[in-house]
């Protein structure tokens, strides 16, 4: 979809046609990378149910693949990032995404794990991952969190993220009325929807043994819904990142708003946790 601007000068003035991309020509490159290569880690991730890797490979082997699958986000960018942009790279809205994401995901597994463990019913078996990353005092299990998962989810995130932007941008560069009142029902759908997606994609028969949960259907049906609360929290904080090319981010403010939305985040989950016990009260 092609869109116009109009010119004041040198400056470029967003366009008031309805848009899925940024107007900031620095952050719709990275949208569109980021999209382009969601089908890659998606293809790897495939690959590895289908072979049976994550229970054959060794700690090493698993770290290695979990490491190729994210560090392209970071090291592609760095080598194919068109200098006619003008900034340098750490002035970048791919940098600072990836910066903002490895602090949410780094939550996410660290803290957020332990709900999906103790409330959620979520089991890891991956005696092979031998390298964990686990909080001292959160949670009331013994689960470990490999640190494997640290970087699968970064690439999961990046996705989920840049496809809710896009969305959320068509929405609010449209000319319906009202459309801010729109903004958060349609965050909460979108987060849902790739809640939903995962969970039915990792808990699947060839990860049996690997990663499931206790109560399946429920998971699914109020689950999802649980850790929807990741996005809603984060997905409107992510929106605004130097989406406005004339007030981009500094590296503080995206530090600043990963951190802000992990913590919205911590308290959405407390409130869950005090409404649903286990998986297995909600099916009784």
């Amino acid at each position: 979809m092609t869109t116009s601007s109009a010119t004041v000068g040198s400056i470029a003035l967003p366009s008031n046609q309805p848009r899925w991309f940024s107007d900031n020509p620095d952050r719709a490159w990275g949208e569109k990378f980021f999209l382009a290569y969601s089908p890659v880690w998606m293809l790897s991730m495939a690959m590895m149910m289908f072979t049976g890797w994550q229970g054959t490979f060794s700690d090493s082997a698993l770290l290695l693949h979990s490491l190729s699958v994210a560090l392209p986000l970071l090291l592609v960018p760095l080598l194919l990032y068109p200098s006619a942009v003008g900034k340098h790279w750490w002035q970048s809205y791919w940098f600072k995404a990836n910066v903002y994401m490895a602090i949410f995901s780094i939550f996410g597994n660290y803290v957020g794990s332990e709900y999906f463990f103790d409330v959620l019913g979520m089991v890891y078996h991956f005696p092979n991952a031998t390298t964990t990353l686990d909080p001292a005092l959160v949670g009331h299990n013994d689960q470990p969190v490999p640190v494997i998962m640290y970087f699968y989810t970064h690439a999961y995130f990046m996705t989920y993220h840049t496809t809710a932007v896009l969305v959320l941008r068509r929405l609010m560069s449209s000319g319906l009325p009202l459309k801010w009142l729109l903004f958060l029902p349609l965050t909460l759908i979108v987060g849902y929807a790739w809640a939903w997606m995962e969970t039915k994609a990792m808990a699947n028969p060839l990860m049996a043994t690997s990663f499931y949960y206790t109560n399946m259907p429920a998971m699914l049906a109020y689950g999802s819904l649980i850790y929807a609360t990741y996005f809603v929290a984060s997905f409107p904080i992510f929106y605004f990142l130097d989406e406005h090319r004339l007030k981009p981010w500094n590296f503080l403010s995206v530090c600043s708003a990963a951190l802000s939305a992990s913590m919205l985040v911590f308290y959405l989950l407390e409130v869950c946790a005090h409404w649903v016990n286990r998986l297995a009260v909600l099916s009784n």
